[in-house]
């Protein structure tokens, strides 16, 4: 499967083994070295089987696997959050590379010309190169609110939610104006009274034109190779991927939405008028931050936690390479469709650099 690997090199670690970890062993493998997947989780399959129950992907299926390795059945349907950690699983299996699931890494620090990466259990791994592939739905996003510490109603992050069950009847407000924070608050909206709280009006992107899926003229006009400032201003705000129904939704009452709130107090939000409401629950679909504490120590970071990078390459370090930030060099880079392009793409410093450099001694 790869080209021959050369084991007088130590091994690139790849943090992660995830959809971003995946694709870089692949890409790892492929350019003749040596990956080893250290993987927090038990299976290799990521932060997917944590996501909410209905999440089905945003694009189909045609458009959602890595290259050379088809989800299979409808080519148009939108996989669900269970087949993608199934194709996950198969995936891992069939790339027959080193994989530790369990393995939480704690710090990577400097070791001669690569990398020394010690794991939270003591383990002291040697690295010619590291993969940055953790995501970031370990690091969810929560905005700061005046008084939400003595907010009397229940708050939480979209990485905990789950299903609609425990919230019938209640009032509940979904922070967030993209495709998660829709789709979450429509589904509530079937069983409590939904408001979605956005800075500002939500803007729906219709799935389907001409009879074919949107990511059918995204790659074939080219749009998933557009830097991510050309396409900011191209789309100019978060867009919601809809077939018609979250629209419909909106315009009929089944939920509403509001300029976001301003406060907590007590038991109510104080909206951006100056009116109070009693609400029960508060749900922030606001997104995620790199999950890249472990890279501190070698001050790849800026002082946010984020990477300090061009492409997924380091500005730092040399050897050290990212997969699977969100627009690392494109609209799709965080996605199964598009995070191969981006791995194949940080390997060519990588390689370049493992294979000039010896192999560190004396661990």
């Amino acid at each position: 499967m790869f080209a021959a690997m050369n084991t007088s090199i130590d091994p690139v670690v790849i943090v992660g083994g995830g959809q971003s970890g995946l694709a870089a062993a692949r890409a790892v493998g492929d350019a003749g070295l040596r990956p080893l997947v250290l993987e927090s989780g038990p299976r290799p399959v990521g932060s997917w089987p944590s996501y909410y129950d209905s999440l089905t992907l945003f694009s189909p299926a045609a458009y959602s696997a890595y290259p050379g390795v088809a989800f299979g059945g409808d080519p148009d349907r939108y996989p669900s959050r269970d087949e993608v950690v199934a194709y996950l699983e198969r995936y891992a299996t069939g790339l027959d590379v080193e994989i530790r699931t369990n393995t939480r890494v704690e710090t990577v620090e400097p070791y001669g010309p690569g990398f020394l990466v010690q794991t939270v259990d003591g383990e002291r791994i040697a690295a010619a190169g590291v993969v940055a592939a953790t995501g970031s739905f370990s690091n969810p996003h929560l905005p700061t609110l005046p008084g939400r510490e003595g907010f009397a109603g229940e708050v939480l992050h979209v990485a905990d939610y789950r299903n609609p069950k425990p919230y019938v009847g209640r009032r509940v407000v979904v922070v967030g104006g993209g495709n998660s924070a829709v789709q979450v608050g429509y589904e509530l909206a079937e069983v409590a009274t939904v408001t979605l709280a956005t800075r500002a009006p939500l803007t729906f992107l219709p799935q389907r034109h001409g009879g074919k899926d949107l990511h059918y003229w995204l790659t074939s006009l080219g749009f998933d190779d557009l830097p991510p400032a050309w396409l900011a201003r191209i789309v100019g705000g978060t867009l919601v991927l809809d077939t018609g129904r979250y629209r419909d939704a909106l315009e009929s009452g089944r939920f509403d939405r509001r300029p976001m709130f301003t406060a907590f107090a007590g038991d109510d939000v104080v909206w951006a008028d100056g009116g109070r409401e009693q609400v029960d629950v508060v749900v922030f679909a606001t997104g995620y931050r790199p999950s890249l504490g472990y890279l501190r120590a070698l001050g790849a970071l800026d002082q946010e936690g984020t990477p300090l990078h061009a492409g997924g390459v380091s500005l730092t370090y040399p050897g050290l390479v990212y997969a699977g930030l969100e627009f690392q060099r494109s609209f799709s880079s965080n996605t199964l469709r598009g995070v191969s392009r981006d791995a194949e793409y940080v390997l060519g410093p990588l390689a370049a650099h493992v294979r000039g450099a010896p192999a560190a001694v004396g661990l």
